[in-house]
């Protein structure tokens, strides 16, 4: 997996919580992610929507795309679309996918990057792979997560942020034994590269096989953790989590720390550890209204961006595709 990775031992540690002090969150439920096609007919796999949305607020849906090995003309994407209302989070861990909107946003998203569309008062996109994997085939894996926007920010001027693998606050935890990938929000006084309108945390941690990760945890966000590769345990009364397995914790005001545990023995794809997202934030505890590519508060808000859209008022498509950025390191600027 070639997500950005380090030597433990040179980066920060995150405090560990005492197991005696800490009140630590539980697990309430845990939901296996449902499969279905998407776009031109790639294969995700969905386990939220799904679940009570009022205990993922204020994430909308979490899309697993992979780990899949292609074949030459196997790799998909997705045609242009619309949106409004939310962010788009997308995180390559492994390959790449070509992003472009109608602000002039786009390049290389790939091995650790994260690309962050925030939608707001409306946008439309493609995400594609590039013509090397389409040719080619070889393996792809990454996420897509949407945020969902408060009442005040879903007519905000759509933005996007090209966030690359050596932008990620890159942490340890106490005993060296996990490294963490901070990609949004603030832990343990450590602070994400990704601008968001609504308060979350959002990270990808390895966890060594057997070893614990205890990480101090905002009091009044959610929680939920989403193994992406391998097998272990959440909360502190272990509940097993394969890949693919959503774990639901106790919400806001429930404690202040998480614990997982990776299990002893690890499949093959994982032999460097269990890989996790861990993700939360405040909830708006809002009305939500969502029809296909847009969310917003109301049914009335829901027609009017669907006679925004067919009226053309989502941006234009431009005649001429962005060239795409050949790594990490070489972003392609939106145009003023």
């Amino acid at each position: 997996m070639p997500a950005v990775t380090a030597d433990t031992l040179t980066l920060p540690r995150l405090p560990q919580p005492s197991e005696q002090e800490t009140r630590w969150r539980r697990v309430t439920h845990t939901v296996t992610a449902a499969r279905s096609l998407e776009g031109e007919g790639f294969e995700v796999r969905r386990p939220f929507p799904g679940v009570d949305l009022s205990m993922a607020d204020p994430f909308l849906l979490l899309d697993h795309m992979g780990a899949v090995e292609y074949g030459p003309g196997e790799a998909k994407g997705t045609p242009w679309h619309p949106h409004r209302g939310f962010e788009t989070v997308t995180y390559i861990m492994d390959g790449a996918f070509a992003h472009q909107d109608t602000t002039g946003g786009g390049g290389l998203i790939s091995d650790g990057a994260t690309q962050w569309m925030t939608a707001g008062a409306g946008i439309q996109h493609i995400e594609q792979p590039p013509p090397e994997l389409v040719a080619k085939g070889g393996l792809f894996h990454g996420v897509q997560l949407w945020v969902n926007l408060p009442r005040d920010a879903k007519w905000t001027r759509p933005r996007y942020q090209d966030i690359r693998a050596r932008d990620v606050k890159l942490l340890s935890s106490a005993d060296g034994a996990s490294l963490v990938r901070l990609i949004a929000g603030e832990l343990a006084g450590h602070q994400g590269p990704g601008l968001t309108h609504t308060p979350i945390t959002y990270l990808h941690a390895t966890i060594a096989p057997g070893a614990r990760l205890g990480l101090p945890w905002p009091r009044d966000f959610n929680a939920l953790v989403y193994p992406v590769s391998g097998e272990g345990f959440a909360g502190v009364e272990e509940r097993p989590l394969p890949e693919g397995t959503l774990a639901v914790y106790a919400g806001p005001g429930a404690g202040d720390a998480l614990r997982v545990r990776a299990a002893d023995r690890q499949p093959q794809a994982a032999a460097n550890g269990w890989e996790v997202l861990i993700l939360g934030g405040r909830p708006l505890r809002e009305p939500v209204a969502r029809y296909g590519p847009f969310v917003m508060n109301t049914r009335e808000e829901i027609v009017q961006a669907f006679e925004d859209f067919q009226a053309g008022r989502m941006g234009s498509i431009p005649a001429v595709e962005v060239p795409h950025r050949t790594s990490a390191d070489e972003p392609v600027k939106p145009q003023d």
